[in-house]
């Protein structure tokens, strides 16, 4: 009989405590870097913006060079030890970042704390490349049967949204009351606990060499061949699927929009919502409720209305309340609007990641995602930099009233960014093919057949059932977040990407 306190079983329960724990250490660690850069190291400062773009662009920057090769060393390495040898790293270098920022802020220049801190994340985020595909792994090999996947898969969602609503209201109070080094000792603590979790965990691993489960090893050269062989091939499937560059365009362009709130929401709080700098947390919070309630309704959404029409209008939708937002000037209009915001936002990632994986054969998913992903990524680490220059430089100056509305650079940079993402709305609704369509999404060039099974490739249909469409397979549903409001699972800020938190 499973004791109540179980999820699924006892080695899952453990491994999930310890990720859940870590999570909201993340969220803490998140968002006082962002604090503390905007309101204490860069205060009143015209580059404060670009500051702290800085903390997005150096998360997304490990995501980007790492995270397409880390899959490939991790399936050759024992992934136990690979987590475990992950939090170790991950927690050493907070203890480090902890024990430096014990001296006063002005005992080191602005542009070494910057250096120290943008160091940090950046191998933090390479650690967690490593880290997210061996906890994968493991919870395949913890996590048997469709159903027990299926909730595996809904539980580390609402755990990773809750995280993001615990995290924020108490990253603020220990910034401001108990000072910038405990609220990071926290984040380390939480590595701690994830390290001794993972060590209690029962995983049996098969002895494999580096050429496989087989043990067989081959020529380094060979072994080099293989690899990009097996790449190219991906590029020139993806590159061939007009389906995959359409999904890809319209990602592109809506990270574009949403990527600025990440780096310009504290300004916008503190300047237009006219909130205090220890309210901020709460807008976390509520991008957080507004994750899991977009999360539990997503599949019924997604079921009725269809995957294609659910992405078009989640982004159609997105857009318009984020120029809403951008012209609030209280803080609980902005925090419910801001709740409001992100449910369709969350809905999109749910329709959008089964046309995704329906347009891949099982056999080039994960160069699928190689691609896909670290795209992306650059697209809102580009939107991070450009927002945060323009609000520290080119729009600084800029105010005024048009038809009784007045305008600053932030609100104005915001208001843009809805206007990006409504027109990925407009063109997900062109591009998108309907069911009668999705023979289209066929490659018009064919890769060879190196895949991992050396077999002849079955194309996937994009038309497929409501059903199917609506609950894709759980353990590769898990993860895949294409206009992210989270951090890889991976940094996170990733105050809007929250896949891989800070």
């Amino acid at each position: 009989m499973t004791p109540r306190l179980t999820l699924i079983n006892r080695d899952y329960t453990r491994l999930w405590f310890g990720q859940a724990v870590s999570s909201v250490g993340d969220a803490v660690f998140s968002t006082t870097l962002v604090l503390w850069v905007a309101t204490v190291l860069a205060k009143d400062e015209a580059w404060a913006p670009v500051a702290v773009s800085g903390i997005v662009m150096a998360s997304s920057v490990a995501v980007l060079v790492i995270g397409p090769l880390a899959g490939v060393f991790v399936d050759r390495w024992d992934k136990r030890a690979t987590m475990l040898r992950t939090e170790v790293l991950r927690g050493g270098l907070v203890a480090v970042l902890t024990a430096v920022t014990f001296l006063p802020a002005g005992a080191l220049p602005a542009g070494v704390w910057l250096a120290l801190i943008y160091a940090t994340v950046l191998l933090l985020h390479t650690a967690g490349q490593f880290f997210s595909p061996a906890r994968f792994a493991v919870l395949a090999d913890l996590v048997t049967g469709d159903a027990d996947r299926a909730r595996a898969a809904g539980i580390a969602q609402a755990t990773g949204e809750t995280a993001w609503i615990i995290g924020p209201p108490l990253a603020a109070p220990l910034l401001f009351t108990a000072g910038l080094q405990w609220a990071l000792l926290l984040n380390g603590l939480s590595y701690a606990v994830s390290y001794v979790a993972i060590r209690s965990i029962g995983v049996r691993e098969p002895r494999t060499g580096s050429a496989g489960p087989a043990g067989t090893q081959k020529p380094a050269v060979r072994q080099r061949a293989e690899l990009r062989r097996e790449f190219v091939d991906g590029l020139r499937f993806f590159a061939g699927s007009r389906f995959l560059v359409a999904l890809l365009l319209l990602s592109v362009i809506g990270q574009l929009g949403v990527g600025a709130l990440g780096t310009l929401n504290v300004f916008f709080a503190t300047d237009n919502l006219h909130a205090d700098a220890h309210l901020y947390g709460y807008l976390g919070m509520a991008m957080g409720v507004g994750g899991i309630t977009g999360a539990l309704s997503g599949g019924r959404v997604v079921k009725w209305l269809g995957a294609r029409r659910t992405t078009w209008i989640g982004l159609l939708v997105s857009g318009v309340l984020l120029v809403a937002y951008s012209r609030q000037t209280g803080f609980l209009g902005g925090v419910a609007l801001l709740f409001v915001f992100t449910v369709p936002l969350t809905m999109l990632n749910t329709a959008m990641s089964p046309l995704l994986l329906a347009a891949a054969p099982p056999d080039y998913r994960g160069r699928v995602m190689a691609v896909f992903y670290p795209v992306t990524r650059l697209a809102a680490m580009l939107s991070a930099a450009l927002s945060g220059w323009l609000a520290g430089s080119v729009l600084r100056d800029v105010g005024g009233s048009l038809g009784g509305l007045r305008f600053g650079p932030v609100d104005t940079i915001i208001a843009a960014s809805g206007l990006i993402v409504l027109l990925a709305g407009f063109f997900a609704m062109a591009a998108l093919p309907g069911a009668e369509d999705a023979g289209d999404s066929r490659p018009k060039t064919r890769p060879s057949a190196h895949g991992p099974r050396g077999g002849r490739l079955t194309r996937k249909r994009t038309d497929m059932t409501e059903t199917e469409t609506a609950n894709p397979e759980p353990n590769e549903r898990e993860g895949i977040e294409v206009v992210a409001h989270n951090d890889d699972e991976e940094l996170a800020a990733c105050v809007i990407n929250r896949s891989n938190d800070l």
